[in-house]
C-alpha cells in the first residue's frame, strides 16, 4: 500500500476513534462513570496516534480539517442516532457549510497534496 492511501487510511481510522471516543464522552456522564471515561480516554489516546500517523503523508492543516470536519459530521449523526438529539436548521446549515469546506480543500487546493 503507498504511503497515501495509509496515511488517508489513518486518518480515517482516527476520525472514527475520535467520534467513538466522543460518544462516550457523552456516556461518561462527566467523568463520574470509570468505564465510559476509561473507554473514551482510550479512543481519543488512539485517535490522536492514528492522527499522527496520517500526518506522515497528509499536510497538518488538511489532515486537522478532515478530522475535526467529518468527527462533527459523524458526531452529529451519532448524536441523532444514539442520543436522540435533534438538530435545528441552523445547525443543520452549519455542518454543510463544514462539510463544503473539506470538499473545497480536498477537491480544488493543491496543499491537499494528491
Amino acid at each position: 500500500m503507498n504511503a497515501t492511501v495509509s496515511a488517508y487510511a489513518a486518518l480515517a481510522a482516527a476520525i472514527l476513534c475520535e467520534v467513538t471516543g466522543t460518544a462516550f464522552l457523552q456516556k461518561s456522564e462527566q467523568f463520574t462513570r470509570p468505564g465510559p471515561t476509561l473507554t473514551m480516554a482510550l479512543f481519543y489516546t488512539a485517535s490522536f496516534y492514528l492522527l499522527s500517523l496520517a500526518l506522515r503523508a497528509v499536510p497538518l492543516g488538511v489532515a486537522y480539517a478532515i478530522w475535526s470536519g467529518l468527527g462533527i459530521v459523524l458526531t452529529a449523526i451519532v448524536g441523532m442516532a444514539v442520543f436522540r438529539q435533534t438538530l435545528d436548521a441552523g445547525a443543520l446549515i452549519g455542518i454543510g457549510m463544514i462539510v463544503g469546506g473539506v470538499i473545497v480543500l480536498n477537491v480544488f487546493s493543491r496543499t491537499a497534496g494528491h
